[in-house]
């Protein structure tokens, strides 16, 4: 700077100190809330996935109501009722009045929520477009149910509790009235600025998607004009409860690293090694120490930031074992078809599980799903059912690898007619990706980034059961031609009879009849196909 100009003055009171919940507040459309269509999926959307994560977790077979009601011009109350476990006094206003507080985001686990945004984010929505707090009730079994009326301090992201109070089963305070109880769960209801709409992007496609992901559980929908559709269950059996694991040596980062050296007591760098990571056994902690050029029996905590990151190559080119996969829960073929059957009501049904793979350290596992004919629309191009550990994905689509998988695959290959890049006809594509840590291209959690891995993946999926639907349609076809030759033949016999004795000189019209269609019958039977 020259001599003599006056360096700017930085007030120190320009600066100031933002919480997550301010952040947010100012920028809600990074979390779904766009606009008032969008939004009430999105409320709807955060309710849904918290209780049936809440139910898979103590295996509680999920019974979910979602009650809406206009208020006003563009507002509505949504009410959204669980039969969880439920949650205890001190948690309930931190669960829904303070931003990043949930029990998920420190864990290598499938599940639906990730950051322990959502509901208090969705909370967060009604104070500033209502101007009006949130209402919880939540009961466990045995004990009493607590009603917190509860809103957020976005200066501190804290919750502030205006009522706290116990209200029993035949309390006028208890929720919905007394034609509803559950012995334990759940139930959030708020006021919000949000269109209630039909058609591709509205709550009744968003619960309907879930209902084929989660065939298990039943969704009961009560739109603004009184109409209630009901989600049918049409399986007890949940599917396995994915285990906790430790990050794998491949998935890890270097400023990851660092932290986790920080916050360890491992006594040696070997013993950290086995310690912090999966896949790591004693001779595998010696393989990395060895590549690396430092002591297996150093202490972690004094290694240098290029130590670290020298110890952090060599772990990623020693070769481990993959992860383990009892971290995932997929849905599996036959809940697949099932929740596609009860639906959509197809001719025909196709699901495919593939093992489970691994990207950058994170286990992952794809399933999809054909749906052909019945009830399906038969104009026009196919419908795609986009899901993330069990959640529909209703927004970007064309910017979600499930996308980029299904038009790369050649449908004419299989008898699917296509035009462009996409197959055309009455067709439903699922698509369903599980892992702890799916790589959402934003905090809204509206599509999977293009990972050239689970890409790969999808299309290999796509293609088996591609085959299936090819060979079938193929085998539909064959029918056909062979119902249309027997019903020509057949029609001829009638009058080949009379013709056929005319020149034997012998026999009965009505015998000869008859044999011609026995032979036509045996020789052209589209059930032998």
């Amino acid at each position: 700077m020259s001599e003599g100009m006056e360096q700017p003055e930085m007030e120190e009171s320009d600066h100031k100190e933002i919480s997550v919940a301010e952040f947010f507040e100012k920028n809600r459309h990074l979390l779904g809330f766009e606009n008032p269509q969008k939004s009430i999926i999105t409320v709807t959307k955060e309710a849904v996935d918290n209780s049936l994560d809440a139910c898979e977790g103590d295996e509680i077979l999920p019974e979910i109501h979602v009650l809406i009601d206009e208020i006003g011009d563009e507002k509505c109350r949504i009410e959204i009722r669980d039969n969880a476990i439920g949650l205890d006094r001190e948690t309930i206003p931190k669960v829904f009045g303070k931003l990043l507080y949930g029990s998920k985001f420190h864990k290598l686990q499938q599940s639906r929520g990730q950051q322990g945004i959502g509901i208090s984010a969705s909370a967060m929505y009604a104070q500033l477009t209502t101007g009006e707090p949130v209402t919880v009730w939540s009961k466990q079994e045995g004990e009493p149910c607590h009603k917190f009326v509860v809103r957020i301090d976005t200066e501190k992201n804290e919750p502030e509790i205006i009522e706290d109070e116990v209200v029993g089963k035949d309390s006028d305070e208890f929720p919905g009235g007394k034609d509803y109880y559950f012995d334990h769960g759940t139930t959030i209801e708020m006021n919000i600025e949000a269109k209630y709409t039909g058609g591709h992007h509205s709550v009744k496609n968003y619960l309907k998607h879930t209902a084929i992901m989660n065939p298990y559980a039943r969704i009961v929908l009560r739109e603004p004009d009184g109409n209630k559709i009901e989600y049918p269950r049409v399986s007890k059996d949940l599917p396995q409860k994915p285990k906790e694991i430790k990050p794998h040596p491949h998935g890890v980062e270097l400023g990851i690293m660092m932290r986790m050296i920080e916050g360890s007591s491992a006594r040696t760098v070997s013993s950290f090694l086995q310690n912090e990571f999966t896949r790591v056994g004693r001779t595998s902690a010696d393989d990395i120490c060895e590549e690396a050029g430092i002591d297996s029996d150093r202490r972690p905590n004094t290694l240098d930031k290029d130590e670290i990151e020298t110890l952090l190559k060599a772990a990623q080119n020693v070769k481990l074992q993959s992860p383990p996969k009892d971290c995932l829960s997929p849905i599996g073929e036959e809940l697949i078809e099932k929740g596609l059957q009860k639906e959509l009501n197809p001719d025909m049904i196709f699901a495919e599980t593939r093992k489970p793979k691994v990207y950058k350290g994170n286990p992952f596992q794809v399933e999809v799903g054909l749906a052909w004919g019945g009830d399906i629309d038969e104009e026009g191009s196919f419908d795609e059912l986009r899901f993330a550990n069990k959640v529909p994905l209703l927004y970007k689509k064309s910017s979600c690898v499930t996308t980029k998988a299904v038009e790369e695959v050649s449908w004419n290959r299989y008898n699917v007619s296509q035009t462009g890049d996409r197959p055309q006809g009455p067709l439903y594509i699922l698509v369903h990706i599980a892992s702890v840590w799916v790589p959402f291209t934003s905090e809204g959690k509206e599509a999977v980034a293009n990972y050239e891995d689970i890409r790969k993946e999808m299309k290999l999926a796509l293609q088996e059961v591609g085959r299936k639907l090819g060979r079938e349609l193929k085998r539909q076809e064959r029918r056909e031609i062979q119902e249309k030759k027997k019903r020509q033949l057949t029609s001829y016999a009638k009058e080949m009879g009379p013709a056929i004795v005319e020149l034997a000189g012998e026999g009965s019209p009505e015998e000869i009849e008859e044999k011609i269609q026995a032979m036509v019958h045996a020789d052209y039977n589209p059930e032998q196909l």
